[in-house]
């Protein structure tokens, strides 16, 4: 779950959609309006001619001891003193007195609240005060237009926030994450001047991206133990109820194996703030000699329920917080018959592990790079009648920290290089299921499927794609894609790992057709002698993996 969180936020097609001049003109749209909305003070609705009571008569120059700025929800007194200090104590005529007004509404402008003003209203002129009031624009109507299934309220909730009060640039980043967001294709904004003084109507036009996908993916991904050859059918809909909620469903088998993951969430505020629950199982059997005689299987099954909340959210940036719950049980049978064969189960095979996982992931993309980190801290409990050993061996409390990072930077024209990295430390000796696992077409290419395994472990990689042929017809991309990656393991008790230390090269080449189809073909060369009967591919050195999406 934690490689797979990580590589949802790092797709390649990230530089496409924050690559917004392509196809986003957004921008342009916004300020051709703003070109037509002048700012509060050259607007029209103020009727306020006349700044002096009319029972006073009208000075040629006046000396202001104090400006007493009211209105202002943006700016500190301090400030507002700061930007009229110079117009303090000193004869004004009645043009500079209209000149200190307007330094307020410029304070207003540059910081991009255009539609934002000052103006001095009528008043007695008393102890050498002047009074100026401050009127901040807001919107007054947001409208949504060209949505389908996607409720409304859920794309002017994420614009609210730019419009108390309207501020130009808060809403173009608003608009921004909109067209971040996967439900949505394109969108366009135009803003205008409302009725009242400091309003302002906006009107968003949305094309809605396309919700429902089904895919299918055939991989040698698996453990030879079970068959490498992988076959997979899923059904994801990002927008099930109307308001941004997600569905998934996944099943996967191999010659002695099969498994499920579903997956609900579903959003819990304008900030991406989301909730998700996961429930999945697995059932295993070993179909590789000579262990076929003995009939081993194993069956399992995983329940998390999370919440992750972004604190910063820019459409180049994002750092997030979250907490998740899991809790796994496992158990492993021998002829049938439940039969310890695990590191921290008990005398029946049996291992439930409840744990606390508390994570943050930050992202920053630009049009040329992305960049993301993940820490994750777990903390196993003593909940729900999990496993508890009190003879030394591993159970269900326990202490880990895992960091992955990924950064893709663009060389040249669907060139890339790609670099990523894994850590996991433990305080102490983990089960099978939280270790840290090498080798693998997700970790040491050349190498059998989690291969070895450590409390603690350590990965790094690096590859370029190099594009060779493009099929523009069909979008069709082919790259050749050189490689190294190295990967570690250690105990921290004093149990020794067979083959602790793997690292390999090789060179893949990876076909794209869009988003509909992509296939990956990766020759893995060993640099450390291991023996290995290469029944299949994958003890070769070879993978592969076809993926199709069909909505």
């Amino acid at each position: 779950m934690l490689t797979s969180n990580l590589s949802s936020k790092l797709s390649l097609n990230q530089f496409l959609r924050v690559n917004l001049s392509a196809s986003f003109f957004l921008a342009i749209v916004l300020y051709l309006c703003l070109l037509g909305l002048k700012p509060l003070n050259a607007q029209t609705p103020i009727n306020h001619k006349t700044t002096i009571a009319s029972d006073q008569q009208i000075p040629r120059q006046i000396v202001v001891k104090k400006f007493d700025v009211v209105g202002s929800t943006i700016f500190s007194q301090s400030e507002l003193n700061q930007t009229v200090k110079s117009y303090l104590k000193r004869p004004l005529t009645l043009p500079e007195l209209f000149q200190a007004r307007s330094t307020i509404t410029k304070l207003y402008t540059d910081q991009g609240y255009v539609s934002s003003g000052a103006y001095i209203p009528p008043q007695k002129l008393n102890d050498g005060t002047v009074q100026i009031t401050v009127l901040e624009g807001k919107l007054e109507e947001i409208k949504v237009v060209g949505t389908k299934r996607l409720s409304t309220d859920y794309i002017s909730a994420r614009i609210e926030t730019a419009g108390k009060p309207l501020n130009v640039n808060s809403l173009l980043s608003a608009l921004q994450l909109l067209r971040l967001d996967p439900l949505i294709d394109n969108v366009s904004a135009e803003l205008s001047a409302g009725i009242r003084p400091g309003t302002n109507l906006l009107e968003i036009t949305i094309k809605e991206a396309d919700a429902f996908n089904v895919s299918t993916n055939f991989n040698n991904s698996r453990s030879p133990s079970v068959g490498t050859n992988q076959r997979s059918i899923g059904i994801n809909h990002g927008n099930l109820l109307g308001f941004g909620d997600h569905f998934n469903w996944e099943y996967a088998n191999t010659k002695g194996s099969n498994g499920f993951d579903l997956a609900y969430g579903f959003p819990v505020n304008s900030k991406n703030g989301t909730i998700k629950a996961v429930v999945g199982g697995n059932s295993n059997h070993v179909i590789e000699d000579p262990f076929t005689a003995i009939e081993i299987e194993s069956k399992s099954r995983y329940y998390e329920l999370s919440l992750r909340q972004p604190i910063l959210l820019k459409p180049t940036q994002e750092f997030a917080l979250g907490v998740s719950l899991t809790r796994s049980e496992s158990e492993t049978f021998l002829m049938n018959d439940k039969f310890f064969l695990s590191r921290g189960a008990n005398e029946e095979g049996e291992a439930r592990i409840s744990a606390v996982r508390l994570f943050q992931e930050f992202i920053k993309r630009n049009e040329q790079e992305v960049f993301a980190l993940r820490s994750q801290f777990s903390l196993g409990v003593d909940a729900f009648n999990s496993t508890i050993n009190n003879n030394g061996e591993p159970d269900s409390t326990f202490v880990s920290w895992r960091g992955q990072s990924q950064w893709t930077r663009r060389l040249d024209e669907d060139f890339l290089l790609l670099l990523r990295g894994d850590i996991q430390l433990s305080e102490g000796s983990l089960v099978p299921l939280e270790q840290f696992r090498i080798g693998g077409v997700n970790s040491i290419r050349g190498y059998r499927q989690d291969l070895s395994l450590g409390d603690n472990g350590l990965f790094v990689s690096t590859e370029l794609r190099i594009p060779i042929l493009r099929f523009r017809k069909f979008d069709g991309l082919l790259q050749v894609v050189p490689f190294f990656d190295l990967g570690t393991v250690w105990n921290s008790d004093d149990v020794e790992i067979a083959h602790a230390t793997l690292p390999a090269l090789g060179v893949g080449l990876n076909l794209a057709m869009g988003d509909r189809f992509n296939a990956r073909l990766d020759w893995g060369i060993p640099l450390t002698s291991i023996e290995t009967d290469k029944n299949s591919l994958q003890e070769a050195g070879i993978y592969f993996s076809v993926n199709s999406n069909f909505f």
